[in-house]
This record gives structure tokens, C-alpha cells and sequence, in this order.
């Protein structure tokens, strides 16, 4: 039987060497790749045509959440596990919305890894059980998320929101997403413009506040 192929997304290479050792105990899983941002995550996929990605939420470039959307988009087969050391609420809703199959702690992954990896392959959704407590016991209201001036914005828009928010030119961000100068000032306008911010610092500001960036 074919192994489930995997790839590695994550800005550390030492973690990544880990999780290729773990998963090289397991005799169905298949690491395929690695990368170790965003924006190789993506290329990666596509050249590779992964049964999983496991993505890290903080990556140099387009971060773990933006560059998911761009799997989704470009490799819907693609099935999407998050492994990150971050448990934030809001984070775990921004990157369900997007459409990963998983969302698991390193601190608490370990050995069950690669029984997670199998169950996204299968079409399940893993949550870490820290994360599905918190999830049931304080889900979002429906029309707060509907009325979100964020979530207002296009997936392309917040890829765009966050590589603002990290000063980067506007000639960085089309090569980090693939567009022209051009349509990545197009983006940077419209989402100022949905936001009500008319400055790089109220750029900052709001994406700070939102958790979008760390600083």
C-alpha cells in the first residue's frame, strides 16, 4: 500500500528533522519534502502533490494562515494539519475557517502525530483536546464572525494585511503571492478601504490588536 505523503513546513530546521525521524518509525507515512516558509510551503505543494502538509503558524514570508489559504486554493486535494506552539483561540477559528483538517499542540503531539497525520487522511478533523475544550466551551457567535471587519476581507486581502503590517514593500509582497506590483497595491487599497485605515500605522495597529502579527 502507497504511504500517505507528507510534507514539513516549518522555519526551524532542527523541529523538522525531528518530525522527519518520528514519522520515518511509522511504515504507511511518506515524507516528500520540506520548506521552511510560507511561501516554499506553497510552491512545495504544488510540485509535490502532498496527501498532508503539516504547517507551522509562524513562518518567515506569507505565515503559516496565509500561506493555507493559497493550498487550499492551489491544492485542494491537499489535506492541511497545523502543529504549532500556539493555542490562541483566535487563531484555532481563523485557520478552521480556513479549511485545515487539524490543529495540534507540539508540546503535546509527540507519538499521537502520526496517528493524527492518518486521520486528517482519512477526512477527519483532529483538534488538540486543549484546543476542543476551549472551542466548546466558548464558541464565537455566529454574527459576530459575520459582521468581523476582518473577515470582511477576501483571503487574498489578509495575506496582504499581514505582509503590510511586517513592512513589507509593495514589490515584496507580489513576488511572496505571485502578482503584480500592481494588483498587490490593488489589494493593499481595497483593504484599507474595508478596514477604515489610512496609514501603514493604522495598518500595524489594527493587526496587532487582531493578533494578525506579534510584535
Amino acid at each position: 500500500m502507497a504511504g500517505i505523503r507528507v510534507l514539513i513546513a516549518d522555519d526551524h530546521a532542527i523541529l523538522r528533522e525531528g518530525i522527519r525521524a518520528l514519522l520515518q518509525l511509522a511504515g504507511d507515512i511518506e515524507v516528500v519534502g520540506e520548506a521552511a516558509d510560507g511561501r516554499q510551503a506553497v510552491d512545495a505543494c504544488i510540485r509535490l502533490e502532498p496527501d498532508v502538509v503539516l504547517i507551522d503558524v509562524a513562518m518567515p514570508g506569507l505565515g503559516g494562515l496565509e500561506a493555507t489559504m493559497e493550498i487550499r486554493r492551489l491544492c485542494p486535494r491537499a489535506r492541511v494539519l497545523v502543529l504549532t506552539q500556539y493555542e490562541d483561540r483566535e487563531y484555532v477559528s481563523r485557520f478552521l475557517r480556513a479549511g485545515v483538517s487539524g490543529y495540534v499542540l507540539k508540546k503535546t503531539a509527540g507519538a499521537d502525530l502520526a496517528s493524527a497525520i492518518r486521520a486528517v487522511y482519512r477526512g477527519g478533523l483532529v483538534l488538540d483536546p486543549e484546543i476542543a475544550r476551549d472551542a466548546v466551551a466558548a464558541p464565537r457567535d455566529v454574527d459576530a464572525v459575520a459582521n468581523d471587519p476582518y473577515e470582511m476581507l477576501t483571503d487574498r486581502e489578509k495575506q496582504v494585511l499581514k505582509l503590510v503590517a511586517e513592512g513589507r514593500a509593495n514589490k515584496e509582497i507580489a513576488d511572496l503571492l505571485g502578482v503584480t506590483v500592481k494588483t498587490a497595491m490593488s489589494h493593499r487599497e481595497h483593504l484599507m478601504q474595508k478596514l477604515d485605515l489610512h496609514s501603514r500605522t493604522d495598518v500595524i495597529k489594527f493587526a496587532v490588536r487582531r493578533g494578525v502579527i506579534q510584535m
